[in-house]
């Protein structure tokens, strides 16, 4: 698995919710702040977001936005409207359905129609990927510009308007594409001199992040590592810490530490299990480093947070 697929993996907390917002004439919607990445995508018309800090963005046909730390946020048919809140974190509301909330006055005409949503997240889980993007990613709609999320657009427009069979898995799954290119033509574009953008766009790096991801219960060594990007134990370490943010071990340890949390969320695998799929020979040293990364136990945090355990 890839860097940025393991990460989105690793810190989502449930399935994306969303709803469809059609706004008649004048309007005004308040979002308010969510536990999560927020995302705005123009299906029809024109509309402007209103940021709880900063200057309004104007939205046409086609754009995507993500508010990486869910701050609340206003979207209006123009800046100085008054805002009426949309009830999207109300689990009632806020689903896995073709959901329309209507704002302004229901008799006139449309001017926007745009599909609002959430992505969960575990903000205790939080990646630097993630905390290391803008508070407003901001991706215009362009002839010809990042055709795959161009058609993750086109397919969800086409399967809110004409639901079908298998719908809402089909919406799930397109919702997650969105998330993922989006991301993607941030950190290849605008990011890539940003955060984790250039250990993402570094070969080298990107490699051995794959390598550790996809193996963490590997007995890595910095020198196991560095032969894995070509380099001297000395020169990866650097190179790595530099961009990355933290040494590699520490980040093995990161990764290992989110592995398991997973694991412990989504499997009923016995501790030891868990502990020798992230690379500890024994129970005690593997629930001694998640208590210190989570701060409590690996039994605690299964019976808190297991999606077996609550019938999910």
């Amino acid at each position: 698995m890839d860097v940025l697929s393991q990460v989105i993996d690793s810190m989502r907390s449930g399935r994306p919710r969303f709803a469809r917002v059609t706004g008649h004439a004048v309007w005004g919607g308040r979002f308010q702040p969510v536990a999560g990445v927020t995302f705005h995508v123009v299906l029809r018309g024109a509309c402007t977001l209103i940021p709880s800090a900063g200057d309004p963005v104007a939205l046409g046909v086609g754009d995507v936005v993500l508010l990486a730390n869910g701050h609340g946020h206003g979207l209006a048919d123009r800046p100085g409207m008054e805002l009426e809140d949309v009830p999207l974190t109300r689990r009632d509301e806020f689903r896995l359905e073709p959901r329309t909330v209507s704002l302004g006055p229901s008799g006139q005409p449309i001017s926007a129609v745009v599909l609002s949503g959430m992505f969960p997240v575990d903000d205790k889980r939080c990646h630097p990927i993630i905390n290391d993007l803008p508070d407003i990613i901001h991706l215009p709609a362009q002839l010809g510009h990042e055709p795959p999320l161009r058609n993750v657009i086109d397919l969800l427009g086409g399967e809110l308007d004409k639901p079908g069979i298998g719908t809402e898995s089909v919406i799930g799954s397109l919702l997650d594409a969105l998330l993922l290119f989006a991301l993607r033509a941030w950190y290849g574009s605008r990011g890539a001199w940003v955060g984790w953008g250039p250990a993402l766009n570094d070969r080298v790096i990107s490699h051995v992040l794959c390598r550790i991801n996809n193996d963490p219960g590997r007995s890595w060594t910095v020198h196991d590592l560095g032969a894995e990007a070509g380099l001297s134990r000395s020169a990866f370490a650097r190179r790595f810490t530099s961009l990355v943010g933290r040494p590699p071990l520490g980040y093995l340890t990161w990764v290992r530490m989110n592995v398991a949390a997973q694991q412990l969320r989504e499997s009923d695998e016995p501790l030891e299990a868990v502990a020798r799929k992230v690379g500890y020979g024994s129970e005690y040293a593997f629930a001694t480093a998640f208590k210190r990364h989570f701060g409590t136990a690996p039994g605690t945090y299964r019976r808190q947070n297991s999606a077996i355990s609550k019938g999910a």
